[in-house]
């Protein structure tokens, strides 16, 4: 394969041309970087390096302006709208800014395709003024505004550019309009440079005035890279530029095209492959480059359509792949420290000085924040994560993070200081920032080069912000800067440094122009990436677009549609990789490209579907085997005693018993921003044990009762603040859980009173009684306990109760059983029953009590007609029949499987093994 710019090289050396006098011009600087290359290896003897120019830098030249920077613009642009608004209609810099930007970009179309901004700004005017909604002859404010502000665009520009060339400052298109009005300057003081453009497509009006001047005067040549198949197909969008040019040019009516080539059509390797999602089109990637020989990588080109899978697509690269050249840089917003000022502005934006814990352990938990808060081995920023879990705090406050912060409290005070909305010191701030990580960072420079780097780009960002509100004392407010830092950090890159000739080249679409590779990888040719269809970005309607030759989308999709049938040109092997599950975001169905090239049955298209392999789940249960180590940890949990939770949790899950008992594993503890279960239980509990306790031993009375009503507000508010600690109760749903736990409280007394006045007795025996008994379990060379604590003993028209408090609903199905061994099998529908028939053996085996025994429930959320849920034993599922006493038959049969239960549980043999759990 001979490349495009290898050709035009030679052609030059046929004619004989001096080409250390000539100025190259090409579309951009990658290009000059391969075309330097191709002309040392073109040359024999040593010469001159001839001037190598991108378009841009050649038309800057001409227009002796230089590029501002977008930002840039805007503070100048606005400095021109606050001169020229009346006061009262003049809007802050942040509402400025909104609408700033798209107006700067309808002048730099405007400036670049040369159109007489006074006809187009009245055309404009005439319109809004013909559209206004208002029919009334006497015109809200409102509506004067509106008609104003359209009024005044004409003057607004022509200020703007007046201001901008006085700077010698200019956005593209006034550079590019200021150039087309050099020419005649360049031309005299040039008269015999000779020009030579190579590989442009669609040129705007002022490059396409520049270029045709130069060709006029025979101070150019212009070679275009372009293929018969696409110049002679009147409707193909790939030759559509270059066939208006051929039409339009005068040049052309006397002189050739150089060149029309005829590559296309030539035998391709043509490879469509379908992939699901991005992250499965750059792994793909990965695998397709591992199986190309190494000495074809040299000439592979791997083009994203998104560039936002840079990043993931170098996680695929595969090992044998030596030598990489990035085109495109390493966003900035990607890298890791954006994140912690994002979180820093975040916490500023509704700044008080109570910080919502979120956002501080968000702060607290970045790793550059990690080590710069570890100070001999203590890590303040865990140390201050624990207390806020620990302690249940949802809101902290700036006082409170320095006092826990110790010999660090300068670096809380720099993070989390208000900046009181004050540009100055948001600025002041994070400088600081940036300069005490760097003297933590130098501290093991070689470990850190990365993270300096990013170091470093980011401190040009705050300077570059400071020069701004130094220079325009227009940034008002933290927000507006948040804005501005946002707008630098998305334009700004990382870039790659690297040998650009080596090696497999990774790219964008646009750098990929004039370059010719034999093999091409082009991800994400999906509908809305390639290409990137309808956007209406402008002031500007699409049918006055149309009227004064500005280009529209349409004329941007042939653009793509140029570079992308150029890339194919002369490649032998194409793989176009497409994403089979699009979505609003990513881009939609494949690519019309794609269709096209079925279509157009030039080239046997291959189409192929890759999907991950995915391997049928089985799903095999956990087993853990009973080691001695955990044999002696069972050994020490039957000594200290099994209590009925910890056999429950068994029965449920096996696997979950291993972690928490013999593992000792906690759960994770996290701030508990609305109540959880657990605590409204804890605090129901706590509150009746306060309310009942000073009645042991007596007979309940209906004054008891009506006395604890008076207590229910202050005493669930003291436990709430005793178990939720410093969480707020005093809004949204954790106030309303406060209101249900009172109403649980008050509707169990209720009950309890009404119970008392259809005649019966009720006598307080305990509360929370701790019970630990031995058990008889001779199999076992070691003790067995048995531990547990009863919520409520009562005696109830002389039978004793042994209740169980749970806030959650329960049925009396759950009480109730048939077979005796389905105590220990199944836990959703039997666990309650076992637990409270360990209370009542634990009690009976304490006590031996003679009176009648019941065990049962109270739910209180089930407090409906006899609330006091009985355990049952019922001889069949359907028999309406239950005996609800605990007898000593019933004790025994209960022992009898759970000592079935301690058995499986202590015994070597038996593993453990995870059980399928439901949620």
């Amino acid at each position: 394969m001979t490349s495009f710019l290898k050709q035009v090289i030679d052609q030059i050396q046929k004619e004989r041309q001096d080409i250390s006098q000539l100025t190259f011009i090409l579309p951009s600087k990658r290009a000059g970087t391969f075309l330097k290359d191709i002309l040392s290896q073109s040359t024999t003897k040593t010469i001159f390096a001839p001037e190598i120019l991108s378009i841009e830098e050649f038309v800057e030249s001409l227009s002796e302006l230089s590029y501002a920077t977008s930002t840039e613009l805007l503070f100048e642009f606005y400095k021109v709208y606050r001169e020229l608004t009346p006061e009262p209609q003049q809007e802050t810099f942040d509402q400025f800014s909104k609408w700033g930007q798209l107006l700067l970009q309808d002048f730099n179309e405007i400036d670049r395709y040369l159109i007489d901004p006074d006809h187009i700004f009245d055309y404009l005017k005439s319109i809004k003024e013909l559209n206004h909604w208002s029919l009334s002859e006497h015109q809200t404010p409102y509506i004067q505004n509106y008609l104003a502000f359209w009024n005044r665009l004409k003057i607004y520009y022509n200020k703007f550019r007046h201001e901008l060339i006085l700077k010698k400052k200019g956005y593209q298109g006034l550079v590019y309009r200021e150039a087309v009005n050099g020419m005649e300057h360049y031309r005299s003081i040039n008269p015999n440079k000779s020009h030579i453009f190579i590989g442009f497509n669609a040129l705007n009006k002022a490059e396409d005035r520049i270029i045709q001047e130069l060709l006029q005067h025979n101070l150019a040549s212009i070679y275009w890279d372009i293929d018969s198949a696409f110049i002679n197909n009147p409707i193909h969008d790939a030759g559509l530029f270059i066939r208006q040019h051929l039409k339009n040019w005068p040049f052309y009516k006397h002189n050739n095209i150089k060149w029309i080539g005829k590559n296309y059509t030539s035998e391709k390797n043509i490879h469509t492959i379908a992939v699901p999602k991005n992250i499965g089109q750059v792994k793909y990637i990965g695998e397709l480059l591992d199986t190309l020989p190494l000495s074809d990588l040299k000439k592979t080109a791997v083009v994203l359509g998104d560039e936002t899978l840079l990043m993931p697509l170098l996680n695929s690269i595969p090992q044998k792949v030596e030598a990489i050249n990035i085109t495109m840089g390493l966003p900035l917003k990607s890298v890791p420290l954006a994140s912690l000022f994002d979180a820093l502005f975040k916490i500023q934006k509704n700044h008080t000085n109570e910080l919502y814990y979120k956002d501080a352990v968000a702060v607290l938990s970045h790793p550059f924040i990690q080590s710069l808060l570890t100070h001999e081995d203590v890590n303040y920023s865990n140390q201050i994560i624990n207390y806020i879990q620990s302690n249940n705090i949802v809101t902290i406050s700036v006082e409170k993070l320095m006092t826990l912060s110790e010999s660090k409290q300068d670096v809380i005070r720099l993070l989390f200081q208000s900046w009181n909305n004050d540009p100055e010191i948001a600025l002041k701030h994070c400088s600081q920032l940036m300069l005490t990580l760097k003297t933590k960072l130098d501290l093991e420079k070689s470990k850190n080069l990365l993270a300096l780097e990013y170091l470093y780009r980011f401190n040009q960002i705050f300077n570059e912000l400071q020069h701004y509100n130094t220079t325009y004392k227009l940034i008002s407010n933290s927000t507006t800067l948040y804005y501005l830092y946002k707008e630098l950090l998305s334009s700004e890159t990382l870039d790659f440094k690297g040998e650009p000739l080596q090696g497999l080249q990774i790219m964008g679409m646009l750098e990929s122009r004039v370059l010719d590779f034999e093999t091409v990888i082009i991800s994400s040719v999906n509908e809305g990436i390639l290409p990137a269809g309808k956007s209406t970005n402008s002031f500007i309607p699409f049918d006055v677009k149309l009227e004064n030759g500005l280009p529209t989308y349409k004329e941007k999709d042939a653009v793509y549609t140029y570079h992308f049938y150029r890339l194919l040109q002369r490649a032998k092997n194409i793989y176009i990789i497409y994403n089979t599950e699009p979505d609003v975001l990513n881009g939609g169905e494949k690519s019309r490209f794609i269709t096209q090239l079925q279509i157009e049955n030039i080239h046997n298209v291959k189409h192929s579907i890759v999907v991950p392999k995915v391997e049928v789940a089985q799903k095999s249960p956990q087993i853990i085997k009973k080691t001695e180590a955990v044999s002696q940890r069972l050994q020490q949990i039957a000594t200290n005693g099994f209590s009925p939770s910890s056999l429950t949790n068994y029965i449920r899950n096996p696997i979950d018993f291993y972690y928490q008992k013999v593992l000792k594993i906690e759960s994770f503890e996290d701030v508990e921003e609305t109540v959880a279960a657990n605590t409204l239980g804890s605090v129901i509990h706590q509150t009746l044990e306060d309310f009942y306790t000073p009645y042991k031993g007596i007979a309940l009375t209906e004054a008891h009762l009506q006395e604890m009503k008076t207590l229910i507000n202050d005493s669930v508010t003291l436990h709430f603040k005793s178990f939720y600690k410093e969480g707020d109760m005093t809004k949204g749903k954790n106030l309303i859980i406060l209101e249900v736990a009172k109403r649980y409280v008050s509707n169990f007394i209720n009950k309890e009173i009404d119970t008392l006045k259809a005649g019966n007795q009720i006598k307080i025996i305990d509360l929370e009684k701790e019970l630990n008994i031995k058990l008889d379990i001779p199999e076992l060379g070691f003790p067995v306990h048995l531990k547990g604590t009863v919520d409520r003993i009562d005696e109830f028209n002389g039978t004793l109760r042994i209740i169980d408090y749970k806030t959650g609903k329960v049925n009396q199905g759950q009480v109730e059983i048939v077979d005796w061994e389905d105590i220990t099998l199944d836990y959703d529908r039997f666990s309650k029953s076992f637990q409270i028939l360990a209370y009542a053996y634990m009690l009976n085996n304490t006590e031996k009590l003679s009176q009648p025994i019941e065990a049962g429930i109270i739910s209180f959320k089930n407090l409906q007609g006899d609330y006091f849920l009985k355990f049952g034993k019922k001889p069949s599922a359907r028999s309406r029949d239950k005996d609800h006493s605990i007898t000593t038959e019933t004790l025994d049969a209960f022992y009898s499987e759970l000592k079935k239960l301690i058995l499986e549980i202590c015994n070597p043999e038996i593993e453990f093994i995870e059980k399928e759990v439901g949620h």
